[in-house]
């Protein structure tokens, strides 16, 4: 009888033990979760919907023609200005002796304009003195003819009484007609020279306007003529494609031969040591998170054990939804509520990346520290 109730009673024991014990265990992971939630989890909001991205280089030609060289392969890491394609610049090279020679011609044309403008001057002064020796030939004209006028007078005043003869009334009357006709003519020449001396002005004002203000070197003509030599130069610089970054050769679309036009994408340049991430966090997660605070993150390609630093730098201006090529209609009958996730920029240490480089597109896990 006393066996029968001590077998009973022991399981009820083992029992109450067994529920004591796991009340306990329930117990203190409530404290536990209670104690994090408060210390930790109220500090901190995390996800790991977060990846790698970067601000690729894009490699586009600037002048069109046929590829030369390929200089680089496939996820190879360049320098910053490291050649990667090589233009055939034959074309370039005839461009830039046709502007050398165009730039010499303009030169030597603009020196012409000012060893012009000694002999324009000189002509002036010659028209000058054109005009004076046909002032003085009209002065004599007029001082001949008025001669000849006065002894036609005085002819024919004696003709009347008989004491001149017909022939020399005659001879008084031609000499009056030449004299005439000589000052016609020297007016004429007068006219001629005031009207060569204006052209003469004329032509020296246009190739003063030509030289007036500048030195020889900074003539339009001459200026011009550089810029279109620097413009073939600089086209036969970028017949060599460099890198614009340091980073990693991707999405290489280019080869020997490739007839290649101006914009087209030949490849991307990835870089390693100055990536971002974008964590897209709940909608519930954000009302405490700002610009600045610390973040901590990890990789999934490194593991927990490398820690990656950060501060948050920005938050979209749009959920990924409202962004989609196709956005949500949520006006329909059946709408269902979905929490909504926003995309927030997180900088990187360049340090953490130096010793642990990562490609654009990885996956991680980032906890923002909101207490800060």
């Amino acid at each position: 009888m006393a066996d029968t109730a001590a077998s009973t009673s022991n399981p009820n024991g083992r029992r109450r033990q067994l529920l004591t014990g796991l009340a306990a265990v329930v117990v203190i992971g409530i404290v536990i979760w209670v104690l994090y939630a408060i210390l930790i989890g109220g500090k901190h909001v995390e996800t790991d919907n977060a990846y790698v991205g970067a601000d690729t280089a894009q490699v586009t030609p600037l002048i069109s023609g046929p590829v030369a060289k390929v200089l680089v392969s496939e996820t190879q890491i360049v320098a910053a200005g490291q050649p990667l394609v090589v233009i055939d610049d034959a074309d370039a090279q005839i461009a830039v002796l046709s502007a050398q020679a165009a730039l010499g011609q303009a030169q030597r044309k603009v020196q012409g304009y000012f060893a012009s403008d000694t002999a324009l001057a000189g002509q002036v002064a010659a028209r000058d003195a054109d005009i004076a020796r046909a002032n003085a030939t009209v002065t004599g004209a007029q001082a001949s003819l008025e001669q000849a006028r006065i002894e036609l007078s005085r002819r024919k005043a004696l003709s009347e009484s008989g004491a001149v003869s017909g022939e020399e009334l005659t001879t008084a009357q031609s000499r009056f007609t030449n004299a005439q006709s000589a000052l016609v003519e020297a007016r004429a020449a007068q006219a001629q020279a005031l009207a060569s001396r204006n052209a003469a002005e004329g032509t020296r004002g246009v190739n003063t306007a030509l030289i007036s203000g500048l030195p020889a070197g900074k003539n339009p003509e001459v200026v011009a003529a550089e810029a279109r030599l620097a413009s073939a130069q600089l086209a036969l610089t970028r017949t060599v494609l460099r890198a614009p970054i340091a980073g990693v050769v991707s999405k290489k679309n280019v080869q020997v031969g490739q007839q290649i036009q101006v914009g087209a994408p030949l490849m991307s340049i990835v870089p390693t040591t100055t990536a971002y991430v974008d964590a897209n966090f709940k909608e519930v997660q954000l009302d405490k998170v700002a610009v600045g605070q610390p973040v901590t993150l990890t990789s999934d390609l490194y593991g927990g054990g490398v820690k990656f630093h950060g501060k948050v730098v920005g938050l979209s201006g749009g959920t990924g939804s409202a962004f989609s090529l196709i956005p949500a209609q949520n006006a329909s009958g059946n709408w269902i509520k979905v929490v909504q996730r926003l995309p927030v920029r997180i900088a990187l240490d360049p340090a953490d990346l130096k010793s642990h480089p990562l490609r654009v597109g990885l996956s991680m896990k980032a906890a923002i520290d909101i207490s800060k």
